[in-house]
């Protein structure tokens, strides 16, 4: 027993010995704008309503990093408070460096989580092309990360070589406040009535991105009326959101969602229960007990709550029913690129092992079920016969209820919003991506995509290695097309493949999606793959995540 503490802690002491390199290397990039007060290169200066900022030039691409998108940074007496519109400055800034990272738990997995951190976050990053051209469409990326961890410091997320390939475009990077800074319920304590927007601070940080942006973005040679949002997982659950919120529709026009939806969101009386066991976790009564607290210790203890601190449908800032919105035509005249890939829950099984993950999925079947009538009971179990809830491995290893799981978390979603966006009278283009990677677990898991998107085929943490190019610079290139005209067809002329791609928008009928198989991109009727169980798992997205 005393060998296999030893080992324990040996194990142990290698892992955080890993973890402080990676941070020790990563925090070698940061550095701090400062105020500029002598020369300066006019030819890398934009002019905005709150200051002029200098950026980089690296091989044909400016860069600006850093540039902050609020009047204050949400921090002391602004900490779960709604995000500061900015001011007039006349000031000129250094855009040189990301800013900090939002508050978060420290992950070997999250870069930038090993960044410096900071509850002063709310920064945005540009990439243009070093050319005088105007009116570029502008993509706006907002990372992903389970609304609690992640940030625009990710490598993989460094958008210098998607405009460097793609210089007809500007794409912009924003940051927003995570877990308990951005999304804690704080109005039914009994100082809480000072903190009405507590639970949906992240989506208010985007919004007000995407404000700053609207105003702005002309100067860096965007055009502010056609702007798409971009994002992945937590991400794509944000762009996916934003479309239902009063006034947003002013700030951009198409939505890329890879990977996401309302399903990760939660009712008031979830994110109640959540606010409450932390509470009691940590013997606080108040806000104001709260503001007492170390807040390394504060981020620490939340991770109790992992995978269940989403956006709030709170009924004031998000409708109780974002489906049911969509089918009203609450977002009809916004476009939509939207997909998932084919082994979504491979990148959970490799994030929380195997038994790990198996814990996990046993406790939220439960609690999936427990919220089910009987008849629907026996559809999903109807399903687990039949098709088979486990992922299982060649040494006949399992991951118990991933396929469940790929069905609930994500491709009942996707169809469920595809369809309702149809319905009422507007555009979806869906997709199904498939490459996998080298690693047996992950399979073609979550987030495996993200390397060929943005042009990062060193980036290999997930799919173990690169993407075939041609396939990768394809698939850009319809992102890209979308963006420009709300259509991702390609012809031959312009396809990378040199074959023309004409993505049919998804209808009720034949419900056509792109799938992306890494030597044939090609569209098909859904029925061909018959990924989604239209009958015993569709219904389950009306139930959400948790």
């Amino acid at each position: 027993m005393a060998e296999q503490k030893k080992d324990a802690r040996a194990i142990r002491a290698d892992h955080m010995a890993l973890v402080n390199r990676k941070q020790a290397e990563v925090r070698a990039l940061y550095g701090e704008n400062r105020r500029i007060t002598g020369d300066y290169d006019k030819a890398l200066a934009v002019k905005c309503v709150n200051g002029t900022f200098v950026g980089k030039k690296t091989d044909g691409v400016i860069a600006f990093k850093g540039i902050p998108f609020v009047g204050k940074q949400p921090v002391g007496e602004l900490r779960w408070k709604a995000p500061v519109a900015y001011v007039a400055d006349d000031g000129v800034y250094e855009a040189f460096y990301n800013a900090k990272s939002p508050r978060q738990k420290v992950s070997d997995t999250e870069h930038a989580s090993l960044y410096v951190q900071g509850e002063d976050c709310l920064y945005l990053n540009i990439w243009k092309a070093d050319d005088s051209t105007a009116k570029k469409p502008v993509m706006v990326w907002i990372h992903g990360g389970a609304f609690e961890l992640g940030g625009t410091v990710e490598p993989v997320a460094e958008l210098h070589n998607f405009v460097k390939e793609n210089p007809d475009v500007i794409a912009v990077s924003i940051e927003y406040r995570l877990g308990v800074f951005g999304f804690f319920h704080l109005s039914h304590l009994p100082d809480g009535a000072d903190y009405p927007d507590a639970q949906n601070l992240g989506l208010m940080d985007q919004l007000t991105a995407l404000k700053w942006i609207h105003e702005n973005i002309a100067n860096f040679g965007g055009d502010p009326d056609n702007v798409t949002i971009w994002g992945e997982s937590a991400g794509a659950a944000s762009v996916t959101l934003l479309p239902l919120v009063k006034g947003a529709q002013n700030y951009f026009h198409r939505v890329i969602a890879q990977s996401g939806s309302p399903v990760f969101t939660r009712s008031t009386e979830q994110a109640i229960a959540c606010t409450n066991e932390l509470m009691e976790m940590l013997g606080c009564k108040t806000v104001a007990d709260l503001q007492k607290l170390d807040t390394d210790k504060f981020v620490e203890a939340s991770g109790i709550l992992g995978l269940r601190v989403w956006a709030e449908r709170d009924g004031n800032f998000l409708p109780l029913n974002p489906y049911d919105e969509y089918a009203s035509g609450a977002a009809k005249d916004i476009e939509f690129l939207q997909g998932c890939n084919k082994d979504e829950l491979g990148f959970f099984i490799i994030g929380f092992g195997l038994e790990g993950f198996n814990d996990w999925a046993a406790e939220r079947k439960a609690n999936k079920l427990a919220q089910l009538t009987d008849a629907e009971k026996a559809l999903v179990e109807s399903f687990c016969k039949e098709r088979g809830e486990d992922y299982v491995y060649a040494d006949g290893q399992r991951a118990r209820s991933a396929v469940l799981f790929d069905q609930i978390v994500f491709a009942a979603p996707l169809f469920r919003l595809s369809e309702n966006q149809t319905k009422a009278g507007g555009k979806s283009y869906t997709y199904f991506f498939t490459p996998e990677s080298t690693d047996p677990l992950v399979r073609c898991g979550h987030s495996v995509e993200l390397a060929s998107v943005f042009n990062h085929p060193e980036v290999t943490d997930e799919t173990g290695r690169a993407f075939d190019e041609t396939f990768s610079k394809t698939l850009r290139k319809m992102w890209v097309q979308f963006a420009k005209t709300g259509n991702p067809s390609l012809s031959a002329e312009i396809s990378p493949d040199g074959k023309a791609h004409d993505w049919k928008l998804y209808d009720l009928q034949d419900k056509y999606w792109m799938v992306f198989d890494e030597f044939d991109i090609h569209l098909e009727k859904e029925s061909q793959k018959n990924f989604l169980d239209w009958e015993r798992t569709y219904f389950l997205s009306k139930y959400y995540c948790i």
